[in-house]
C-alpha cells in the first residue's frame, strides 16, 4: 500500500482539470514506466497540449487485457472543499480526500503500483495501460488511442475500464450526447406583442416537449429495469435569453442532453424533438420569416455500453473480485467506445460514483486495497502463476 499511496498522492497533485493540459501527469507516468523498461506511446491531441498514453507490459501477442482510465478531472470552482482539492488528505477516517481520488486516479495508482510486480512475472499475455485525456468533456481523447491500439498492436481480448463501481462489474451504461438549441425570433417592445416573436416563449415550449418525451418512452414500454433510471433521459441544464423585461426576446439558447439506453437510438430520440422544433419554427415564420430553431451537437455521441459479447471478460472480472453480480449504470464512460470497435468490455474500479464530481471527493482506503488486490490477481492470472 505504501507505493500506491505515493502514486495517488502524486497523481492528485496534478490539477488535470479538462480545460487544462495533462502533460505533466503524462510525463510523470512515463518516468515510472521508463524506470521499469516498459514500452509506451503518446497519442497527442491536435494542438499537442494533451495526450493519451498507451503502454504494454508483457509480450506483443494477441490476447491480454487493457486497463483503461482517464487522467482528467472535473473543476473544483465554486465547490465548498474543506481540504486542498489537489492534495491527498488522510483525515484518519478511512478515506483519502482529493479531486480525482475515486474518479479515477485511484484506479491508475493501483495499476502503476503493480508495474514492478508485473514486469517480474513471465506474462503469457500482455497488460495494456490506456490512459486518456478529456473523458469528462465528452470522451474526446479515447477514440484516437483505441485506433492506435488496434492499428499498432496485436488485438487484446478484453478491456476493463476502471471507473468507480465499488469493484462490482458493470456491463451496461447509457450513451450520452450534449446539445445546444438556439431559438431566433423577432424583438419588439413588450407592449406590442403582435409585432414580435419571443424566442423565450418558443424555447419554453420546446423545453417542455423535451421533458414530455420521457413520459412517452415510459408509456411505450421502452424501459430497462437494470438501470436505476429505467428509461432514456432528456434534460435541459442551462438556458439563457433576452435583454430586458420590456423587450420581446430575439434569441434564447439552451443546453441539454440525451442519455439513451443501449436499446434506444440517439438519432430517433433527437428526431422527436426536431419534429416539434419544425412545427414551432413554421409558426414563428408566419410572423417573422427570419425566425429559426437550430440544434447542434456539442460532442460526438458517446456510445452506450450494451450487455453483449462480454462473457469471457465478465467471468475474468468476477473471478478476480469474487462472485459479485453485474450491474448497469446511468453515467457514460469510454467503455462504449472500446465495445464499438469489437473489444469485449466491462467497467470495474475502486470507489463510489456517488463521490465523483463532489466537493470533498474521497476514496475509501478499503476500496484502494481492493483495487490493488485486483491488479495483483490479474497479473498472476495472465502469467499462469
Amino acid at each position: 500500500m505504501t507505493s500506491v499511496l505515493e502514486y495517488l498522492e502524486r497523481l492528485v497533485a496534478f490539477a488535470t482539470v479538462s480545460r487544462d493540459s495533462n502533460l505533466e501527469l503524462i510525463r510523470f507516468v512515463e518516468t515510472v514506466l521508463d524506470a521499469h523498461e516498459v514500452p509506451h506511446w503518446r497519442i497527442e491531441s491536435d494542438d499537442g497540449s494533451k495526450a493519451n498514453l498507451l503502454a504494454r507490459i508483457g509480450p506483443a501477442v494477441e490476447g491480454g487485457v487493457v486497463l483503461s482510465g482517464h487522467t482528467d478531472v472535473v473543476p473544483v470552482d465554486g465547490q465548498p472543499w474543506s481540504t486542498d482539492p489537489f492534495s491527498l488528505v488522510d483525515q484518519g477516517d478511512g478515506r483519502l480526500y482529493g479531486r480525482g481520488t475515486c474518479d479515477m486516479k485511484g484506479f491508475i495508482a493501483c495499476a502503476l503500483a503493480q508495474v514492478p510486480h508485473w514486469v517480474r512475472l513471465e506474462l503469457t499475455q500482455p497488460i495494456f495501460l490506456a490512459f486518456s485525456y478529456d473523458e469528462e468533456v465528452g470522451c474526446i481523447g479515447a477514440p484516437r488511442m483505441i485506433e492506435r491500439l488496434l492499428a499498432d498492436h496485436p488485438r487484446p481480448s478484453a478491456v476493463i475500464v476502471g471507473e468507480p463501481t465499488m469493484m462490482h462489474p458493470v456491463v451496461a451504461h447509457k450513451g450520452a450526447t450534449n446539445l445546444r438549441t438556439t431559438v431566433t425570433g423577432r424583438a419588439s417592445h413588450s407592449s406590442q406583442v403582435d409585432q414580435g416573436v419571443s424566442a423565450i416563449h418558443v424555447a419554453a415550449r420546446l423545453v417542455t416537449r423535451i421533458e414530455d418525451i420521457m413520459t412517452e418512452l415510459r408509456a411505450e414500454g421502452r424501459v430497462d429495469e437494470a438501470f436505476n433510471v429505467v428509461h432514456s433521459s432528456l434534460h435541459v441544464g442551462r438556458i439563457q435569453g433576452g435583454t430586458a423585461i420590456n423587450i420581446m426576446a430575439r434569441e434564447c439558447t439552451f443546453d441539454w442532453e440525451i442519455r439513451h439506453l443501449p436499446s434506444d437510438r440517439f438519432e430517433e430520440l433527437l428526431a422527436r424533438v426536431e419534429a416539434t422544433a419544425l412545427e414551432l419554427e413554421a409558426g414563428m415564420r408566419r410572423r417573422a420569416p427570419e425566425a429559426a430553431i437550430v440544434t447542434e451537437a456539442l460532442n460526438t455521441t458517446v456510445p452506450a455500453l450494451a450487455d453483449d459479447n462480454n462473457i469471457a471478460v465478465l467471468s475474468l472480472c468476477q473471478d478476480l473480485v469474487g462472485e459479485r453480480p453485474a450491474g448497469a449504470v446511468a453515467y457514460a464512460t469510454e467503455a462504449g467506445q472500446f465495445q464499438r470497435e469489437g473489444l469485449p468490455t466491462v467497467i470495474c474500479g475502486p470507489g463510489s460514483i456517488g463521490q465523483a464530481h463532489q466537493s470533498d471527493e474521497f476514496l475509501a482506503i478499503e476500496q484502494l486495497e481492493q483495487g490493488c488486490r485486483f491488479m495483483q490477481a490479474l497479473g498472476e492470472r495472465l502469467s499462469g502463476a
